[in-house]
């Protein structure tokens, strides 16, 4: 049975190196026919300064006991940002540092509370896998259609694969995909044997060619901050930012919360958002006529509103 962390460090280093020209690496720009884009096998050795039969076992997964010397300077000739360089460690790194899957995580009261008193922003924990572990009202409102998911299943990239509303929610979804299915590698790099990552991503791949495409590119990356553009169902578009960080003492979990800019246009159907989530009653949107204090013309019911 093949190993599935040497098939990813293959297939991540055959990757990295097809988007490197030879003019970018600083060789000459006639060396021969090239029958693929970017650098050759013995190119690579060449530049990191180790022989083409070492890199070529070390690409098939064949070499035990690597040197952090020779992946640093593959990692240099490939030109990895610091999560991809992490990731070609966690491949190439002895068996034993990879785990078969993370524990399951048990999120502590406090933890829960302080979710809870997060009332005017979306914001939610997730586990590995990007597992939903916990999320607040305002978060379960925000994330149209995730409520259709089975409770065992609710996991923010089937969410985002299997739920139309997703689609409709993120306005860049998938610039949103990429990053997310990115995230989902970079745990597959230090979980190679995870069973639960692999009946997720064998579900997806067969379900939705975007994310089987997506997820061919053994693209890595590592969420932190940002900001997203959405079109939500119940209150139109919003900007938000986002902040992702580990719980001290619970490494395993990642709280993400969103922000918004106070007093702009997305802080006011946020508010609305808030309100809806609350009372069940859709409120006026701004710039919404809504004469003698009554419901704007036209505004979602609340029992019919996705």
């Amino acid at each position: 049975m093949s190993d599935p962390a040497a098939n990813d460090l293959r297939e991540f280093l055959r990757t990295r190196r097809a988007r490197i020209s030879p003019q970018d690496a600083g060789l000459p720009a006639s060396m021969g026919v090239r029958r693929v884009p970017g650098l050759r096998r013995e190119e690579v050795a060449l530049l990191a300064g180790v022989s083409a039969e070492y890199y070529e076992r070390l690409e098939r997964g064949r070499t035990k006991n690597v040197s952090a010397a020779v992946l640093d300077a593959v990692a240099r000739v490939l030109r990895l940002d610091p999560a991809e360089r992490e990731h070609l460690f966690a491949l190439a790194g002895p068996a034993r540092t990879r785990s078969a899957a993370a524990p399951v995580p048990r999120l502590r009261p406090g933890l829960r509370r302080a979710l809870d008193l997060m009332t005017d922003v979306p914001a939610l924990v997730l586990g590995p896998r990007q597992d939903l572990v916990a999320i607040n009202p305002l978060g379960a409102a925000f994330y149209a259609g995730l409520d259709s998911l089975p409770t065992g299943q609710r996991n923010m990239v089937r969410y985002l694969f299997t739920v139309d509303a997703a689609r409709e929610l993120y306005e860049d979804w998938a610039s949103t995909a990429r990053k997310i299915v990115a995230e989902l590698r970079r745990y597959a790099g230090g979980h190679p044997h995870d069973p639960k990552l692999a009946d997720l991503v064998g579900d997806l791949a067969v379900r939705d060619p975007d994310f089987r495409q997506l997820w061919a590119e053994h693209d890595v990356y590592l969420r932190e901050h940002g900001s997203k553009r959405y079109h939500h169902p119940v209150v139109g578009p919003l900007e938000l930012g986002y902040e992702a960080f580990a719980p001290v003492g619970q490494p395993e979990l990642v709280l993400g919360m969103h922000t918004v800019e106070p007093h702009s246009p997305s802080a006011e159907a946020l508010a609305l958002l808030t309100h809806w989530t609350a009372t069940g009653e859709a409120a006026p949107r701004p710039g919404d006529d809504a004469p003698d204090g009554g419901a704007a013309h036209g505004a979602a019911d609340p029992g019919t509103a996705p």
